[in-house]
């Protein structure tokens, strides 16, 4: 998760527009640009030594977790080989990304899509009791920002590949990647106006 990258590429697949598509998507295209500081934030405070290495997942979705039909408890973490250094504010991003939007990732029906504080409260509670003290006061406090930052990088992703010609991320219909990116710019949104409630809900369990 090298967002910092991942808008570089984002940009060449603009300027080169093989597909011809960049024409149609002048505001998606103006969001990423407008978002440039979320992309470099946790690059720059890794190159500060601000932000620890972990070993982290890089893929923690719902979906990524073996639950026991019976019980509905989680037996263990599967999809492995994404496992590698990282930064504990991108897993439980992703998470949240994935698991408290109120709508399916390639919705398109915007006006279903946001951010459940009901979720992501759950979520806090739960990823920092499993935490047991090992983040620093710093990746705790940027938890918010890992929701926010992974939620604009696969909305950027998704972008960067519609513009490309949909060749990495597997489709089921036209503008199926352009469907998914709004879902997560939405969200992206939906976050930046409740950031305040966010915050507090962390400090909360800090």
């Amino acid at each position: 998760h090298d967002t910092k990258a991942r808008f570089q590429t984002f940009r060449e697949a603009v300027k080169k527009d093989v597909c011809g598509r960049a024409a149609k998507v002048q505001k998606e295209i103006e969001f990423v640009l407008a978002h440039e500081e979320v992309a470099n934030i946790f690059s720059d405070l890794q190159e500060k030594g601000e932000l620890p290495l972990r070993v982290t997942h890089n893929d923690t979705k719902l979906n990524n977790i073996m639950i026991d039909n019976r019980t509905g408890k989680g037996i263990c973490v599967i999809d492995l080989d994404t496992v590698m250094p990282g930064l504990a504010m991108n897993d439980f991003g992703d998470s949240i990304r994935f698991g408290a939007s109120t709508a399916a990732e390639d919705e398109q029906d915007l006006s279903k899509v946001s951010c459940s504080m009901e979720l992501f409260e759950i979520y806090v509670k739960g990823f920092l009791e499993g935490c047991a003290g090992r983040l620093t006061p710093r990746e705790v406090e940027l938890l918010p920002m890992g929701a926010k930052v992974m939620t604009f990088e696969c909305g950027m992703r998704f972008l960067t590949d519609y513009l490309e010609g949909d060749h990495y991320f597997k489709i089921h219909r036209e503008e199926h990647n352009l469907d998914r990116c709004r879902t997560q710019f939405k969200l992206v949104e939906d976050m930046e106006r409740k950031w305040d409630t966010m915050q507090q809900i962390v400090k909360k369990y800090q």
